[in-house]
């Protein structure tokens, strides 16, 4: 079969698909088929909650590493609808959600505005994309035929009936037919509410059905049409000014009814402009063009703004009817490394670019980017506060107290909600893709795309020199730890059985040292004293001295017997401060001859051999292809080891 045979095939297996046979009846039919469910007539809120966690809810609580570590431990909830598109946006996304759930279960929420407030880039519009594409992946609505608000059929039961009716479906109906409907009901069916037909639709951005959008406007042309539709002129010379059919129900509120309206920048719109929305939310009505009656309004008002302007609008005494009903939630920019890359690798795949991406480039953009969002602290410097929000664990210089995350949090309010955006880091990732010549970037080319943007793009002398101090200092020195780890690696064999022999050999001398007992040789079974000199060897690696050393010996046995109770596998990696020491010993350790074999400019035949296994180590294990191995060696050798 040809590549268009089987295109075609998937054409008509499509076709297909779509051939079901849309709903077509009166109130009888549509009263049965609610009996078999009871969830067809529900509102905008309950279906659209229904839809995004029937996708799957993922409680995060103590169990999960993440989780204890950057939530305190706190029980947090994700939602599997959002998990492939967003990243470290968890507490957001659970607020939106615990909203729609509220709503659903008409709650105050039911009745509020959703404010999305965040900086530029930080995926708010991405966020109500995401939203409104679950509202189209809902099933088909059932609506009045010819309705231009898709209105709930059951609005066709009289006030009168509709007492029973709950007690009979356990549905109460909210809401009355709309103006024209109401006409077509006495006009059409002589008032026989059970003659009007119903049939089905479903949403569609694209298709303006039940989703209405609402952008900024100039506040010189302002016009409420925009929201709740007009009177068509040319049918005033046909019908009363007083009479619906001259109605044109188009506006936002008319088509987002049973489903979603965004205001985009809400509060670049005049107070004025705004009135309608205060109606919709409180009291679940909007006006009809010209004289006709209010029109019931079901949906769900997602409004979004970046910070300046929500400070602005909030500080007017006179908007405060609208304050009070709208439900903020925060929108910040990404604050752990680890899920900013991840959103880099989704932006990048997206994109037509197949270039070689060397291992740390997009980590380096991400360090950059959370360090300039990261409000300071009194307590640690901005890259170990960098570190502890990604999850990492850090000891306080010289002493054995952790850092914990709640205290760096406490000391600051809304962060995140400045910093350098998504959008510009993209630009300089594609700056540095465009311009390599061998069809690569590393940390090399990205830190210098980046120093380029910065220069060209950030006005605010302060903002620039705070951003170029973090590239040009603070990440080159990260960046140059990093890569003396991974080079001695690469030259080490055996690294991670000798990290794992010293990580083994520390245990048991601290385990002994704390409980005064002797160490037992792992091969001649022989008992000796444990080693203080040894256990101090490590430890000094990371600034632990004098009697700090006792109680850090003591916290770490303590910690790896906790974890083994709780049966979970210990190795070097266990405990972030051990680990770190256990890689300076070994950096240490073979730094000399690190230094002979990336600096020699005659290497013999035993010291090439060497520096090739090292190379190939680089490029099989780690990541790298010969040209970027070829880069990040010859950045090391100018850096590091300048001394051979």
């Amino acid at each position: 079969m040809t590549t268009t045979s089987k295109f075609l095939e998937s054409v008509r297996e499509h076709r297909e698909s779509k051939k079901r046979e849309k709903f077509s009846g009166f109130l009888e039919d549509y009263l049965q088929l609610i009996e078999k469910d009871r969830g067809i007539p529900a509102l905008a809120h309950r279906r659209l909650y229904d839809k995004i966690t029937s996708q799957g809810v993922t409680v995060l609580d103590e169990t999960d590493g993440r989780c204890n570590k950057l939530f305190n431990g706190e029980t947090v909830k994700t939602y599997d609808y959002f998990s492939d598109q967003f990243f470290g946006m968890e507490r957001p996304l659970e607020k939106v959600v615990r909203f729609l759930h509220s709503a659903a279960m008409k709650g105050e929420e039911s009745r509020q505005v959703l404010l999305l407030l965040g900086p530029v880039g930080a995926g708010k519009s991405a966020l109500v994309e995401h939203i409104k594409g679950a509202l189209e992946q809902c099933d088909p609505i059932y609506v009045l035929e010819g309705c231009p608000i898709r209105e709930e059929p059951l609005h066709l039961i009289p006030r009168s009936l509709r007492d029973e009716f709950a007690e009979t479906y356990g549905i109460k109906i909210e809401g009355d037919l709309c103006p024209i409907c109401r006409h077509r009901l006495l006009e059409d069916h002589g008032g026989d509410f059970t003659k009007f037909p119903i049939t089905e639709t479903s949403f569609s951005v694209r298709g303006r059905k039940g989703v209405g959008v609402v952008p900024p406007m100039d506040p010189n042309t302002q016009d409420t049409s925009l929201l709740i539709g007009s009177e068509d002129i040319s049918k005033l010379d046909l019908y009363p000014e007083d009479d619906p059919r001259v109605l044109s129900l188009n506006g936002a509120f008319n088509v987002g009814n049973r489903g979603i309206v965004e205001f985009v920048e809400v509060f670049k719109n005049e107070i004025e402009f705004l009135h309608t929305m205060i109606t919709a939310t409180q009291e679940k009505s909007v006006p009809s063009p010209g004289k006709q009656a209010m029109i019931y309004f079901d949906g769900v008002i997602l409004a979004h703004c970046n910070e300046a302007e929500w400070n602005k609008f909030k500080s007017e005494h006179t908007n405060e009817a609208i304050l009070d009903r709208i439900v903020r939630v925060n929108v910040p920019y990404c604050l752990e490394v680890d899920q900013e890359v991840k959103i880099y690798k989704k932006l990048i795949g997206r994109s037509d670019f197949d270039s070689h991406i060397a291992p740390h480039t997009l980590e380096v953009a991400a360090m950059f980017s959370v360090l300039s969002r990261l409000k300071p602290s009194n307590k640690v410097d901005p890259l170990t506060k960098m570190k502890i929000y990604n999850g990492e664990e850090i000891v306080e210089k010289g002493l054995i107290k952790k850092v914990d995350i709640r205290d760096l949090r406490e000391e600051v309010e809304d962060e995140g909600m400045t910093g350098i955006s998504t959008r510009f880091i993209m630009k300089a990732i594609d700056a540095a893709l465009t311009d390599s010549d061998k069809n690569m970037i590393t940390p090399i080319s990205i830190r210098e795309s980046l120093i380029k943007q910065v220069k060209e793009q950030i006005v605010n002398a302060d903002e620039r020199s705070r951003c170029l101090a973090f590239l040009q200092k603070v990440l080159h020195e990260e960046y140059l730890s990093i890569l003396e780890k991974e080079i001695t690696k690469a030259f080490v064999t055996a690294y991670e059985e000798q990290a794992e022999s010293l990580f083994n050999n520390y245990l048991d001398h601290a385990e002994a040292y704390v409980n005064s007992t002797k160490v037992k040789d792992r091969v001649t079974n022989e008992e000796m004293e444990a080693d203080e000199k040894f256990l101090s060897s490590i430890e000094e690696q990371i600034g632990i001295k004098g009697s700090a050393k006792n109680n850090f010996r003591a916290d770490i046995t303590s910690y790896m017997f906790a974890k083994l109770r709780r049966s979970e596998v210990i190795d070097w990696k266990s405990y972030g401060p051990l680990k770190e020491a256990i890689e300076s010993r070994l950096v240490a350790s073979v730094r000399d001859i690190s230094r002979i074999v990336t600096k020699s400019k005659s290497r013999d035949v035993k010291q090439q051999k060497k520096f090739n296994a090292m190379v190939q180590t680089l490029i099989d294990n780690y990541g790298y292809n010969e040209d970027s191995a070829e880069e990040v060696i010859k950045f090391a050798s100018n850096n590091l080891w300048r001394d051979s």
